[in-house]
């Protein structure tokens, strides 16, 4: 078994669409031809793949975009800078507030990981503030 990510493939295409005849299938060609250069009869070691495209991301699991954390991050939604420049580590200005969604840093995309990290700062303050 094999996942292959293969990012930044952008949602909208500038020529046809995500629909057309074979065009997932050529990313997918794509992404094996590149794994190809790097490990050399791969491509003769697949039986079967699926290749889901930004489109279909945002179609079966509602990702704006087909992007897991929201949209695609700019520099300045890099480490601490996450969402806001002294705002990251999930506590909020708002005392009590906090962020666990896939935009929260460090992030953890689609993974569940921001909100079992973010749980994890709420019993830390709950056990100072006793």
């Amino acid at each position: 078994m094999l996942s292959v990510v293969a990012q930044y493939t952008p949602c909208t295409l500038r020529d046809g669409s995500w629909d057309d005849d074979g065009r997932p299938e050529s990313v997918g060609d794509a992404a094996l031809g590149t794994l190809e250069a790097y490990a050399p009869g791969i491509s003769g070691l697949v039986q079967d793949r699926e290749v889901l495209t930004p489109l279909d991301l945002e179609r079966e699991y509602g990702l704006t975009g087909g992007h897991p954390l929201h949209a695609e991050p700019g520099l300045d939604q890099f480490f601490l800078w996450r969402p806001l420049l002294g705002h990251a580590r999930y506590r909020l200005p708002i005392e009590g507030l906090y962020l666990c969604g896939s935009g929260a840093h460090p992030g953890g995309g689609v993974t569940g990981q921001p909100g079992q990290n973010a749980a994890r700062e709420i019993l830390a303050d709950l056990k100072r503030r006793r």
